[in-house]
């Protein structure tokens, strides 16, 4: 039996800012041309204020994905976090997550890196530690404030927000792992140097070498060690950079825009890395019915994919109602103008004599 049919997501929880920022106000701020907003499908994007880090909202995300769990926290036995932007160069955030919430020291704690993998990687490691008997629960963060240098292309989409996931037994779960899978290569289309400010990106190697190539690939290696076909899943939640690439790897996998749609939110979230797939993946826990199927595909540069078989079970529509939802953080929302947005992102410092 693969280690996933014994592992199921038990809770989730979601944190994106209240602020937002129209792309199309970054846009003219550095004259970018209108085809460009156009064809990444952007709208708005998620704004972290001063007060907010991927700490904090990797916290808040935390503390809902235990409202819906319902769990024992003595028994979670690992905390892992996925993040690019951790406040503490040397200091894990995982600990200061976990005591915040009250979680026993007697557990597996660490931050993880690849770009905006990482909280993929975390998913797959729980599966074992959990599917071996090593331990009964774990909690899974990705949580991001992403890093764009002004005038960028990156900075149309980069934001701030973060999910959840506490991982179970099987027969404790509203939605079970069928299969996973990962693939992974030396790909150079995305790296922020030492000391560096910003990231650097090589747009030649972006698309088809490093997020085309690796979500096709685990994809397809998983409904293949399935059996699956595109037709067998209900949903479909990828990497989302911008509005634009979910959709076309979906028409190159064979998979509907419909079924694509659903947990589409980054056009009016942004990029929020780590985040990126886990809240589309909420998003489709809090409307999928049981019995449906998932595909759910991370993606990070450097480059890596993982995929996942997810089906739904009974009991997932109460767990729902337990904590905030994605629809509810979409909604809630208050517009900011470029200068505000700069001084929330520390783009502009005040001097101190």
């Amino acid at each position: 039996m693969r280690p996933e049919n014994r592992v199921g997501i038990v809770g989730w929880g979601v944190y994106i800012p209240r602020y937002r920022i129209k792309v199309d106000e970054i846009a003219r701020m550095w004259g970018f041309d209108e085809g460009v907003v156009k064809g990444l499908r952007m709208v708005e994007k998620a704004v972290g204020n001063v007060d907010e880090d991927a700490i904090t909202i990797g916290y808040e995300a935390a503390k809902y994905a235990l409202q819906r769990a319902q769990i024992d926290k003595s028994k979670i036995g690992a905390v892992l976090m996925g993040t690019e932007s951790k406040p503490y160069a040397v200091k894990p955030s995982t600990t200061v997550i976990a005591d915040a919430l009250g979680i026993p020291p007697t557990r597996l704690t660490s931050d993880l890196e690849f770009a905006c993998r990482a909280a993929g990687e975390g998913i797959r490691i729980s599966i074992g530690l959990i599917g071996s008997g090593m331990m009964k629960y774990s909690l899974v963060i990705g949580a991001d404030t992403a890093q764009a240098s002004p005038g960028d292309v990156l900075e149309l989409t980069a934001s701030s927000g973060g999910a959840a996931f506490v991982l179970g037994p099987a027969e404790e779960s509203v939605a079970v792992f069928e299969g996973s899978v990962t693939y992974v290569s030396d790909t150079p289309d995305f790296w922020r140097r030492d000391e560096a400010p910003y990231p650097m990106h090589g747009e030649a190697f972006t698309g088809d070498p490093a997020y085309f190539k690796h979500i096709i690939a685990s994809a397809q290696k998983l409904m293949e060690e399935l059996g699956l076909r595109p037709s067998d899943f209900d949903y479909a939640v990828f990497h989302q950079p911008n509005g634009k690439f979910p959709l076309d790897v979906g028409k190159r996998l064979g998979i509907p825009k419909e079924k694509i749609l659903p947990g589409l939110v980054t056009p009016w979230i942004g990029n929020t890395y780590n985040g990126s797939m886990l809240i589309g993946l909420a998003r489709l826990l809090e409307i999928a019915k049981p019995g449906q199927r998932i595909l759910a595909v991370t993606f990070g540069s450097g480059a890596g994919s993982d995929a996942f078989s997810i089906i739904v079970k009974d009991g997932i529509e109460e767990k729902v109602r337990l904590a905030p939802t994605v629809d509810y953080f979409l909604s809630n929302k208050v517009y900011i103008n470029y200068a505000e947005y700069s001084k929330m992102r520390k783009l502009i410092r005040k001097y101190k004599l």
